[in-house]
């Protein structure tokens, strides 16, 4: 009789899915793909990011505390951000978290909490790296991660965003190749990426944090693939899909004016595989806007 209940649970937000697919890749790459991270770095950005969203919950006089958007924060850092020392992994996680609560507009935060601190961290902090080898480019563990990526974006409906900045950077990558005269290997080993999944399917694809209409959403894809595009070929530097996510995040307000759409909350998503529109929460507004235990992440 608890197992259903429980599953009923389970299903109201999907932020509960992706907690699971998150935790579910972590461990993965740990037992099996020999990550080198040791025991007290997940507990860092983890415990610290369930502490400042507890803080500033209590701060602002917030209804309640909600796990789940922190929780979730923190193990995408878990996937992303390596450091050697626990105070750098402290102020990384606190720093992803605060930008939810200090840079906002309109009650909507404009940078991801996870890309935020990356970006900081790698422009300005010494001891900070991200590894984009660490999953590898065999066809399975991609594939792995593929579907697990989809099961979270098919519950948060925004699948179109992944999938637009997989198509545009694939694009990116086939028509340089074809211009250089490369040969076409090329860019199918750099798609072998464990690494740009993570991005496509666990980052850019955070509904908090996108446009809310569907178009808006395609053209901030494709504005982040071309920014990371210049980054990455112009300026010759790794990380350009980092990067670009957080140079173009400010203009998502921009395309929200241009290319409206209902506001999003995470509690309604899991109607979308029912046949039930989850748009259909007011515009938020102020800091207060949505309430933040929906609109922190």
């Amino acid at each position: 009789m608890m197992l259903p209940k429980a599953l009923r649970w389970f299903n109201t937000d999907a932020r509960h899915y992706q907690m699971t697919c998150q935790s579910t890749l972590f461990l993965y790459g740990c037992l099996f793909l020999g990550f080198d991270v040791p025991w007290w770095l997940p507990a860092a950005f983890i415990g610290t990011t369930l502490t400042t969203q507890y803080l500033f919950t209590k701060a602002l006089g917030l209804p309640h505390f909600d796990f789940r958007s922190p929780l979730i924060s923190g193990l995408s850092l878990c996937l992303m951000l390596r450091t050697d020392t626990i105070p750098l992994a402290i102020f990384c996680a606190a720093l992803g978290i605060a930008s939810k609560f200090m840079i906002r507009w309109r009650g909507k935060h404009i940078f991801n909490p996870t890309n935020f601190p990356i970006v900081f961290a790698l422009l300005f902090l010494d001891g900070v790296w991200v590894s984009p080898g660490q999953w590898g480019s065999a066809v399975w563990v991609a594939f792995l991660i593929a579907c697990l990526g989809a099961m979270v974006v098919t519950r948060a409906t925004r699948s179109d965003t992944a999938l637009a900045v997989i198509g545009f950077h694939a694009a990116i990558l086939f028509g340089r190749a074809l211009y250089l005269g490369d040969p076409l290997a090329i860019p199918l080993h750099q798609l072998q990426s464990g690494t740009l999944l993570v991005f496509a399917f666990f980052m850019i694809s955070d509904p908090k944090t996108t446009p809310y209409s569907r178009p808006g959403r395609i053209l901030f894809a494709l504005l982040v693939c071309l920014v990371a595009g210049w980054i990455q070929f112009g300026l010759f530097r790794p990380n350009g899909l980092l990067f670009g996510l957080a140079a173009c995040s400010p203009l998502v307000p921009l395309i929200d004016f241009v290319l409206p759409g209902p506001a999003y909350r995470w509690d309604r998503a899991s109607n979308q595989t029912k046949g039930m529109s989850h748009e259909t929460s007011t515009t938020p507004s102020g800091l207060g806007g949505l309430p933040l235990p929906h609109g922190a992440r």
